[in-house]
């Protein structure tokens, strides 16, 4: 259980910092648009990808 929520906070924490970073991209005038979601969406897709397996692999591994 404790697994779980470490890895559960621990994928907020990084969802809500590559958010910021996102949107703090948005406001800066010398940062073109298109470059930040070039950075940022391969990079939030395995993120999530390897967290959602990881989790899903520890719920399987439980017994019932």
């Amino acid at each position: 259980m404790l697994f779980r929520s470490m890895v559960a906070f621990t994928l907020c924490v990084v969802i809500v910092s590559m958010v910021g970073v996102l949107l703090t991209g948005f406001f800066y005038e010398q940062i073109d648009n298109t470059k930040i979601f070039e950075l940022i969406g391969p990079a939030f897709q395995t993120i999530i990808g390897g967290f959602i397996g990881l989790l899903a692999g520890v719920k399987l591994n439980q017994p019932d």
